[in-house]
């Protein structure tokens, strides 16, 4: 497993870009880590380590040349509302616990890598993820409302977050408000000419010297106060086994959901257009991120998809800029933590305005809404899922509801009935403006989806009712074009039923089965000894052809 892969064929000239593109990393890097990282309930200069063992770490066990590896908004709600349950945001236990959790979100995506489990990122439908970023919007919307406002953070579930604000609104600071909608404003107009320009620095940088000039501190502007140098170092998580047991849960959420951003953004800005993506490499890269990212004793981190496309548009060649960007981090880290400590909550909380109005994709509701009312149930449900519940309740109910989808799609798959268009030999699906021609005692059929346990049933139910309605039928021909898997139980109800046509005087036939996995189950499950290599055929016709009593129109 060689190391430092996105590096071949590096050369010298490609420092001065590659260099470039982490400067400009770094500049929008710096203020996103600390406001996430205070997202969160952490001291914000967790956010320079969080970015410097993402950076180390993915350069050197992933594959994208472009992904940008950090603290990150999308997860951040999740893991720490739910660590919030178990300690007091800004204890000892709740840091504890979340590098724990690093640790193990880390060896859980170091699995899903090695057993090459990039399928598990399409657990996810694309309404299911569009809902579950509109909620974590609202999480973060509230979260930092406190700091917008300037008014003290209430204590509770969202809903009663949202009355005791409510209630504040008398008292809030309109210095703090206009600090806050200033930076996001800055951020909007840099992005707008040009995502190259640091927008969120310019904004904090403008938002701190505006404070330290006019001493708005004094007029109950908050800011972060004397922020603490940081130096990496290495430490192995301290757990019990009941550390484990209560953190397991929350791994498995927060690995699943850093799977499906990780392979979004490797497909988006894929590091050569003419190669697949190497979702798997990506997942060891990330993985390896976050084992180094709970070593030093921060949180866990995600691939973030605007940080990478700042990599891509600036022309980034490789992992080198990323590893740029984690030096400058750290010199500032180092050596210039004195330069934050007049930095207003209020601005930090405009760069996290600007991330939850990213991530609320409003273009792809409006576009779901117009195109499939069902599944654009599904982005409101599991919005509301993600604000109303306890967060981790919320993302597990998205995940379930992705699953239902998934399997409601496959099961509403009906049995349709195949006639033969004028003129050809294509059999296509019944249609009343366009009659085609059957053939005497012939039925040809065909189930558009795998057939398993899931549907087996209501296939044999309206084969045997279409049956029914005639006793002249001798030949079903079953057209398999869409059968890409037959599990055991379809196998033994498909078995039950030939046997029972055929002790009726009713033969059956299979037609395309070209699916590769399907034949090879059709021959394990014993469908192919029972219903005969002469039983099965490349096209309908041939079948109709070879096996029909009389192939004439009637």
């Amino acid at each position: 497993m060689p190391i430092f892969q996105s590096f071949a064929g590096w050369r010298w000239r490609d420092f001065g870009v590659d260099a470039i593109a982490g400067l400009t990393l770094a500049a929008i890097a710096i203020p996103e880590q600390m406001a996430t990282a205070r997202l969160g309930g952490f001291a914000p200069q967790l956010g320079f380590l969080a970015i410097m063992a993402g950076s180390l770490g993915f350069a050197a066990f992933g594959s994208n040349r472009y992904m940008s590896v950090g603290a990150d908004t999308t997860i951040t709600p999740i893991f720490a509302g739910s660590l919030a349950l178990l300690a007091v945001a800004g204890g000892s236990h709740f840091l504890t616990s979340a590098v724990l959790l690093a640790f193990t979100v880390g060896m859980l995506l170091l699995c899903g890598g090695f057993f090459r489990l990039g399928f598990i990122a399409n657990l996810l439908s694309a309404p299911v993820t569009t809902g579950f970023l509109a909620g974590i919007s609202g999480h973060i919307l509230v979260s930092q409302a406190p700091a917008l406002l300037g008014v003290l953070a209430p204590s509770g579930s969202m809903i009663q977050k949202l009355v005791a604000l409510a209630r504040e609104l008398g008292t809030l600071n309109y210095w703090a408000l206009s600090i806050g909608f200033g930076v996001l404003v800055i951020i909007l107009v840099c992005e707008r000419i040009s995502p190259r320009i640091p927008g969120a620095l310019i904004g904090l940088a403008g938002a701190t010297i505006l404070v330290t000039a006019s001493g708005l501190e004094s007029q109950g502007v908050s800011t972060l106060g004397v922020v603490a140098g940081v130096v990496p170092s290495l430490s192995i998580p301290k757990a019990s086994i009941v550390d484990l047991v209560q953190i397991a849960p929350l791994s498995v959420i927060v690995a699943l959901v850093i799977m499906v951003q990780t392979a979004a953004t490797s497909r988006s800005f894929p590091s050569d257009v003419n190669r697949t993506p190497d979702v798997n490499r990506d997942f060891l890269g990330v993985g390896a991120a976050n084992i180094l990212s709970g070593l030093m004793g921060v949180f866990p981190i995600n691939a973030s998809p605007p940080r990478t496309a700042v990599v891509a548009e600036t022309g980034g060649v490789s992992q080198l800029g990323a590893l740029v960007c984690a030096v400058l981090v750290l010199l500032l880290a180092s050596f210039g933590s004195a330069l934050l400590t007049h930095v207003p909550h209020a601005a930090l909380a405009g760069v996290l305005l600007f991330v939850a109005q990213r991530i609320f994709r409003l273009s792809v509701m409006i576009d779901v809404f117009r195109r499939s009312l069902a599944e654009f149930g599904l982005i409101i449900a599991t919005t509301f899922g993600i604000v109303i519940l306890p967060i981790q309740e919320g993302v597990a109910m998205g995940i379930i509801l992705s699953l239902l989808h998934g399997l409601w799609t496959t099961t509403r798959a009906r049995m349709i009935v195949l006639q033969r268009m004028p003129g050809s030999s294509i059999w296509w699906p019944m249609n009343v403006s366009q009659p085609g021609e059957t053939v005497a005692g012939v039925e040809v059929i065909a189930v558009q989806a795998p057939l398993t346990f899931l549907n087996v049933y209501d296939f044999q139910a309206a084969l045997l009712t279409l049956l029914a309605r005639t006793t002249a039928t001798r030949l079903v021909v079953i057209e398999s074009n869409a059968i890409v898997e037959i599990d055991y139980t379809a196998a033994q109800v498909l078995s039950s039923v030939i046997r029972r046509l055929r002790a009726q005087g009713v033969d059956v036939a299979f037609a395309r089965l070209e699916s590769v996995h399907a034949q090879q189950s059709f021959q394990r499950l014993g469908l192919a000894e029972l219903v005969g290599e002469n039983h099965v055929f490349r096209s309908v016709e041939s079948a109709v052809l070879a096996l029909a009593s009389q192939a004439l129109p009637r």
